[in-house]
């Protein structure tokens, strides 16, 4: 009628419509994919309305029954090729005439990393998921927090909009839990949870965060202090208690019901309530394992064995990630390196055979063309935005000299939005680029190789750090950090305008490694990294390889350690591209990534040591750590305070005994000056050392009596089922906590000798009285120490160490086996507490990691490298005797026609742009390229001069 075609475009073609036969159908439902339900019927017109008038009968579908009408359908799978989702997706990613294709392909190797699902939360109706609009899940509220949510990053609850006051989380929501089928830790949940109600904190203030929890299991790197942050600076609160349900009050409130440690039953009303939802295995990972041949462990993840944690049951495939068991982000990232190492060892006779060299279009020349600079402002999602007026920012940059171009992005380090900085910059000429975002650290290479890859030199690049140097800092100033947001994009602005274009220098690469410390780690690294091809050297401080795995007799799941252990020792002893030095420490380090020289001492039983000199490209640090010393509950003083470690032997070597006549008590205390101020870290592994240990007491003597005394039970991940079988044998837990609380109860253990017994008190919360247990042996937990000596080596190897003296990744996510310093690689407990088979694993990272530098014939060292006037150099030697890399070095040369002259001569192949030399220069005559005085001085001046 009004004049419009009415064919349907874009037609529809009869072959990509998906019809499902009723079999197909029934497997859906029998899956729980599907559910049968009542298709939804528009309401009517009453009788005696349609008698007064012309009125439609059929009032039509309310918008919430479409919507649900509209699910139930799509939940079956059928597409009704409306092309509507063609029309909502900006990036173009979905394409109708795609049809399925099968592609062979020829392989050497496959690594699975199939992920998880998450927990299906209308499984636990008590929770009210799927019922009440205001109860979500973990992942849900992670939405809700998130800058492209849908709430746009403003923390509102589903029901009404309104921001909530009151949140709870619930902990183990499919997790710990038989009733569902998934008896296991998730490991992850603990802390998801705390970071989503500090985030939550950080954008309401006002909200009041209620987190209920069993154990917190915060045991990786850094958690506990995470965890006491958020309990202390942002006043999360935690409430150890188990939630029976969640109801809904006329208030539109929804009341928690949970019960106490004390057994007392406790109704709380909470404006929101979050699931922290569980990991299980991923949709397909069943089919997939069986299709494979594949063993399947417990929970339905793929099975591996504790000393080949990467291998599946099939040679040839590897696992990694939570694929074979639920695992945090570092861990999921060592793995993935892990895996690749494991499959590189396979296809190492035929590596770069395949491989491809990038190409990139010819460098633009900028020489005699003005300073075009394009300015890209990030949101960083609510990292920056939530504090800084993005668009403020924006605005103020358009403003400055040479700006040509001014933008913001929500992710700058997105795909597409890298995709769209490449037309911009074709697009308006640009010839210089900043982007004011987050740390260099991190992001800095990415966008160098985004503008290098439209002609850009790498190093017309800067960026304007107004993440980590303002919004995250100035949090609770958002009017000043947005001022100071512009003066850091203003100085950027500044330093580009005279940046220009730098090239590197290619360097040889040394096709060896060095690996230090003879430990479980520093060997599987030997071994893994011989067997890719590379000539490795192992030096060990002790006279015997094996490090802490030679005291450790058995795990939770394997009782031969030492044979394995021995297996290993001789592999490295007769592998023929490892050389093993005993009694050996390293006493000296020059040289870069890629070559690297090491001068090692040697000590010789009566006679004075030897020195060899290695040269290695790489460099793994496996120092391990030691178990820390104590004179806390009479220990040195009683012979019968015992260390786990002891305990463990003495069960081994078959010395330990019960005092005869007695049916014998042990009493084990957890967290022994770990998690303290003075110490504030989970050792991770003490917890189930104590389980192995008692179930093992229960085992050989059923009658003896074990107490297990701890604060909370850290059985993360898979070993959640040897905390079930202590209790299942009889093993006795009591929680103590670190301080008494409001009424005084409570607090440290007290160990004193009564007639010759040792005798514990310890205040149960469960029956809030003093406990007094009387001890024949008493078994302390105490944790995991550095090494005396990492100071020393972090020091010569110009790498850090973290507040404890553990050895400091460059990121624990994205580089967590790799030290800033290049060429330097971590693994084993010399980074921080961990179990065997973490240790292996992490072997084989920092092995993977090491190989992206062995498989290349030459580096590109970078540009950024010093550079002396010799005209104007007295040859003082400040600068050799300042630079760490020994760059420098005093030489005669021609410096002007038959003018010979003592100067100073930098070797570019040794320079790493730190600046000392030009900073110790009295003569002012040493530059450093990309931070020369220019740019500093500009950068100073805009800084001053608004």
């Amino acid at each position: 009628l009004s004049g419009e075609s009415v064919e349907f475009l874009p037609r529809i073609d009869p072959e990509q419509v998906v019809i499902l036969e009723r079999d197909e159908v029934a497997q859906r439902l029998a899956r729980g994919e599907i559910a049968l339900q009542p298709r939804a019927r528009a309401a009517e017109l009453p009788v005696e309305e349609r008698l007064r008038g012309f009125a439609e009968v059929s009032l039509g579908l309310t918008e919430e029954q479409a919507v649900a009408e509209a699910k139930r359908c799509l939940a079956c799978g059928i597409c009704s090729e409306c092309y509507r989702c063609v029309e909502a997706c900006k990036p173009g990613a979905i394409d109708h005439a795609l049809k399925e294709r099968y592609t062979e392909l020829n392989v050497g190797a496959i690594i699975l990393a199939t992920g998880f699902d998450e927990f299906d939360a209308r499984r636990k109706y008590e929770l009210g998921y799927g019922r009440f609009k205001d109860v979500v899940t973990s992942i849900e509220f992670e939405r809700i927090l998130s800058a492209s949510g849908p709430y746009e990053g403003h923390v509102r609850r589903p029901s009404d909009g309104k921001t909530p006051k009151r949140i709870a989380f619930l902990q183990c929501v499919g997790s710990r839990d038989q009733q569902c089928g998934n008896a296991y830790c998730s490991s992850v949940c603990c802390m998801y949870a705390i970071k989503e109600a500090v985030i939550a904190k950080e954008h309401v203030r006002e909200i009041e965060p209620t987190i209920f929890f069993m154990d917190m299991r915060a045991f990786g790197k850094d958690f506990d202090k995470y965890y006491e942050r958020a309990r202390d600076e942002y006043g999360v609160r935690f409430v150890r208690s188990r939630v029976a349900k969640v109801d809904l009050l006329p208030d539109g409130r929804l009341d928690l019901v949970y019960v106490t440690e004390d057994e007392r039953h406790v109704h709380e009303a909470f404006d929101l309530v979050v699931l922290s939802v569980g990991l299980e295995p991923s949709k397909g990972t069943k089919a997939l394992l069986e299709k494979l041949g594949l063993r399947r462990g417990e929970g339905g993840f793929c099975y591996t064995d504790e000393f080949r944690p990467l291998a599946t049951s099939k040679e040839g495939i590897y696992v990694c990630g939570a694929g074979s068991g639920p695992k945090d982000i570092p861990e999921t990232v060592i793995q993935a390196s892990g895996a690749a190492a494991e499959a590189g060892k396979l296809l190492a006779s035929q590596r770069n055979t395949l491989t491809k060299k990038k190409e990139y279009p010819p460098e633009i020349d900028i020489s005699g063309d003005p300073p075009r600079v394009g300015v890209f402002v990030c949101h960083c999602g609510i990292n920056i935005a939530g504090t800084v007026d993005v668009e403020a920012v924006r605005e103020y940059a358009s403003t400055l000299p040479y700006v040509v171009y001014a933008g913001r992005n929500l992710f700058t380090c997105s795909g597409d939005t890298q995709e769209s900085m490449k037309k911009i910059i074709a697009e308006h000429k640009i010839n210089r680029v900043v982007v004011a975002s987050c740390s260099p650290r991190t992001h800095e290479p990415l966008f160098q190789e985004t503008i290098h890859e439209v002609g850009l030199n790498p190093y017309l690049f800067e960026l304007a750090n107004i993440r980590d140097q303002c919004s995250w800092v100035h949090m609770q100033l958002p009017a000043q950090a947005t001022e100071k947001a512009k003066d850091l994009v203003r100085m950027a602005v500044s330093r580009a305008v005279n940046a220009r274009p730098l090239h590197g220098t290619p360097l040889p690469v040394t096709h060896s490694a060095l690996v230090i410390g003879g430990g479980i780690a520093g060997m599987a690294a030997a071994l893994n990294m011989a067997d890719q091809g590379y000539q490795t050297y192992l030096i060990e401080r002790e006279a015997q390889l094996g490090g802490n795995a030679l005291h450790i007799h058995s795990t939770l799941r394997n009782p031969h350690v030492q044979d394995f252990l021995n297996e290993m020792i001789a592999r490295v002893q007769a592998h023929p591209k490892i050389n093993v030095y005993l009694q050996a420490n390293l006493k000296q380090l020059e040289g870069f990534v890629g070559n690297f020289r090491s001068t090692v001492e040697i000590a010789s039983n009566g006679q004075d040591p030897t020195e060899v000199t290695l040269e290695h490209g790489v460099i793994i640090v496996a120092t391990g750590a030691q178990e820390r010393e104590t004179t806390a509950y009479l220990r040195g003083q009683d012979p019968r305070v015992l260390t786990q470690r002891e305990l463990e032997e003495s069960l081994a070597k078959g010395t330990f005994a019960f005092p005869e006549g007695r049916r014998g008590s042990v009493v084990m205390i957890q967290c022994v000056e770990s998690r303290t101020k003075e110490h504030p870290y989970c050792s991770r592994v003490c917890c189930s050392q104590a389980l192995k240990n008692a179930i093992t007491l229960k085992t050989r003597y059923p009658d003896c009596d074990v107490y297990i005394i701890y604060r909370d039970i850290r059985s993360y991940g898979l070993r959640e089922k040897y905390y079930q079988q202590a209790r299942d044998l009889g093993v006795i837990f009591v929680r103590y906590d670190l301080e008494p609380d409001e009424k005084g109860h409570g607090g440290l253990p007290i160990v004193t000798q009564r007639d010759g017994q040792l005798v514990v008190k310890v205040f149960d919360p469960l029956i809030q009285a003093d406990l007094e247990l009387e001890a024949d042996i008493l078994a302390l937990s105490v944790g995991i120490a550095p090494r005396a000596d990492a100071e020393h080596l972090a020091t010569m190897l110009k790498v850090p160490l973290n507040a404890e003296k553990f050895f400091l990744e460059a990121h624990m996510k994205l580089r967590p086996v790799e030290f800033a310093t290049e060429g330097i690689f971590l693994a084993g407990m010399a980074h921080g507490p961990k179990f065997i088979e973490e240790s292996l694993a992490q072997a084989a990272a920092a092995v993977s990691r090491a190989c992206t530098v062995l498989s290349k014939d030459e580096l590109m060292a970078p540009g950024t490298i010093a550079h002396v006037d010799q005209l104007a150099c007295v040859a003082c030697g400040d600068c050799v005797a300042i630079c760490p890399y020994k760059a420098p070095q005093l030489v005669t040369k021609e410096v002007t026609r038959r003018n010979f002259k003592l100067v100073s001569e930098i070797n570019p192949a040794l320079c790493k742009g730190c600046g000392l030399c030009v900073a110790a220069c009295r003569s002012g005559c040493i530059t450093l390229d990309g931070f020369d005085d220019v740019q500093i001085m500009a950068q100073i001046a805009a800084l001053v001069s608004y």
